[in-house]
């Protein structure tokens, strides 16, 4: 039989219990299809890159099928009407990759980063995108002199001429 890898994400606000139910529906769905599913890997809750039906994050789970084609498609189909799956994506390969999947290699790298205090601190320089404090700025740390810049916005402009009385040229 053909091997699928099936990732499918489910709601934010869905309890992982009911993420679980639904593995067990989609591992039913195979078994009585003539399938089987052979692995599966919980990716955890996870941002999505954007908004999907007002969800900003989603349960990722991933499994590995060893089903023929109309199991995988019964699978799609009633994912397509559960409400509490927002996306999934069916991949056919030729043989299932060894030991955990990117996804969690990335997590395990991610984990090793994280600091003393929880969250990534560092990052790009000493500021900025990814770290450091709020009041650094983009560039973080000391940019020394920048002398006169001259453009817009900057330097002296000269003396200004004198503001005009608005009363003055309206004749009554």
């Amino acid at each position: 039989m053909p091997l699928y890898e099936h990732v499918y994400i489910a709601r934010q606000d869905a309890t992982p219990q009911a993420v679980e139910d639904l593995t067990n529906q989609i591992k039913g769905t195979l078994e009585s299809n003539g399938g089987k599913l052979v692995g599966q890997e919980q990716w955890g809750l996870r941002t999505l890159a954007y908004r999907i039906k007002k969800n900003r994050k989603g349960h990722y789970v991933m499994l590995h099928v060893d089903a023929p084609a109309a199991a995988v498609q019964e699978v799609e189909r009633l994912q397509k009407i559960n409400e509490d799956v927002l996306r999934y994506m069916t991949v056919k390969v030729e043989a299932f990759e060894e030991g955990p999947s990117a996804m969690m290699k990335s997590r395990d790298r991610d984990d090793r980063r994280r600091g003393e205090f929880g969250d990534d601190r560092g990052g790009f320089g000493g500021g900025g995108f990814g770290g450091g404090g709020r009041d650094r700025g983009f560039g973080g740390g000391d940019r020394g002199d920048r002398g006169d810049r001259g453009g817009f916005g900057g330097g002296d402009r000269g003396p200004r001429p004198p503001r005009e009385n608005a009363t003055e040229g309206n004749a009554q």
